[in-house]
């Protein structure tokens, strides 16, 4: 792969992963922005778009954002958005 084609790659899988971010939690902080724009690993940036997919909580996915690349825990019912909107699971990454 050409350099361009993996940085514009890179760009549109942030933007992506951002735009997912967004829909489930509204405004990002642009500390957050600056912290995925950091990111210069492209499978740990497709792993926290999953996160940020299912994670029930921004805290939840932050946590996993600083987990750094390599780690990809996604088990338990803290990844479980179904039973946070159902009124049970975790609310800021604890139970409620």
């Amino acid at each position: 792969m050409f350099l361009f084609e993996n940085q514009a790659d890179f760009v549109q899988d942030r933007e992506d992963l951002l735009q997912v971010l967004r829909m489930r939690f509204g405004d990002i902080a642009p500390g957050i922005v600056e912290a995925i724009y950091m990111i210069d690993d492209l499978n740990t940036i497709e792993r926290l778009i999953l996160v940020a997919a299912n994670a029930p909580t921004l805290g939840i996915f932050l946590e996993e954002m600083e987990a750094g690349e390599g780690n990809f825990r996604m088990v338990g019912e803290r990844f479980n958005p179904i039973e946070s909107m159902l009124g049970g699971g975790y609310s800021n990454g604890e139970k409620k």
